[in-house]
């Protein structure tokens, strides 16, 4: 597939993400309601091949994440401090009591939790630039929270356990934290570096249309097997994903409001804030699908959450795309 080809691949998938991301939960589902023997009989499989998926979701990613960028943020560090803010202490809190209310099965809430805890949607940066905002600071803030989570994430969610009642997997979390982020970080960088080295700096943009296609089909694969494998118990106990759409709307909405008013009260331009809302209300399910499938003692549901979010996600995240103009008008007095 030429380069070109990739890019409007990339581009049909997301301007489409909420069709195709249902299509798969329901190819999933369906399949897995019908053929529930299947399903448990290859358990072990489908687990082999869910792991070999995740590394093809998280490495791309991680090619495309430039860290020596990071240093420049210090010039300017309000909207990076922000970024931070938001996805370190409002996110924490705010999902924490969205659990409280949502009265779901305990893996679905600590599936909640998990993926609203991991910032940076691999759209994020383009839904940044097609509403004028600013690719750097967007790029800047997704490599800071990228660093960030895997200190973070084993509090928070040790934290989230304990209020659930559930016994979370430490020490089988922290390794999938260094097995699904950290490696697949320095592995990234190092390649990222060798090409630059190999090539030039310009193959970076040849292969860039290639990091976001992958990671983007393999993950509506995930998808289909997460809800083939759990096909049959969701058919019969559908009712408990009400509350988790409900929770996954009530979130966005909340966030982005706020990001609207507390940014521009903060100072930060149009183009700042646009980054700094897309990152910070983006989450990036691949990398928590990963880490549910990958983590000993965390059943298939946890993951649930991370595989429906995409829906959601995608319908919001555009919709505040069509903003973009009102928001250039209301960001303009503080300009």
């Amino acid at each position: 597939m030429k380069p070109q080809h990739a890019a409007h691949l990339g581009e049909h998938l997301r301007q489409r993400l909420f069709f195709y991301a249902s299509s798969a939960i329901a190819l999933g589902w369906v399949l897995g309601a019908n053929f529930p023997e299947v399903a448990q009989a290859h358990a072990h499989e489908l687990g082999y091949v869910m792991n070999a998926l995740v590394f093809l979701m998280i490495y791309p990613m991680m090619v495309g994440l430039n860290l020596t960028q990071l240093p420049k943020a210090l010039k300017k560090p309000r909207p990076l401090l922000l970024t931070l803010f938001y996805n370190f202490v409002i996110t924490p809190l705010l999902s924490w009591v969205l659990v409280q209310a949502m009265n779901a099965p305990p893996e679905l809430a600590l599936g909640f939790y998990l993926v609203m805890l991991i910032p940076g949607a691999s759209m994020a940066i383009a839904f940044t630039g097609m509403a004028g905002g600013s690719i750097e600071v967007a790029t800047l803030a997704q490599a800071a929270g990228f660093l960030v989570v895997p200190f973070a994430l084993p509090f928070f969610m040790h934290w989230v356990g304990q209020s659930q009642a559930v016994a979370v997997p430490l020490g089988s979390l922290v390794t999938t934290i260094v097995l699904v982020l950290i490696l697949p970080m320095v592995l990234g960088d190092l390649t990222r570096r060798w090409l630059v080295r190999r090539f030039g700096p310009p193959v970076m943009k040849t292969i860039k249309p290639y990091l976001g296609v992958i990671p983007a089909l393999t993950m509506l694969l995930v998808m289909t097997l997460i809800f083939f494998s759990k096909g049959d118990m969701l058919t019969h106990n559908w009712t408990m994903l009400l509350p988790l759409m409900a929770a996954t709307l009530a979130f966005l909405i909340a966030i982005l409001a706020l990001m609207t008013w507390l940014n521009r009260r903060m100072g930060l331009s149009f183009e700042e804030h646009m980054a700094v809302a897309f990152v910070c209300s983006g989450k990036n399910n691949a990398t928590a699908i990963a880490i549910a499938l990958s983590t000993a003692g965390f059943g298939p549901l946890v993951a649930v959450p991370a595989a429906t979010l995409p829906m959601f996600q995608a319908v919001l995240l555009v919709g505040y795309v069509h903003l973009a103009e009102r928001i250039r008008r209301y960001y303009a007095p503080a300009a």
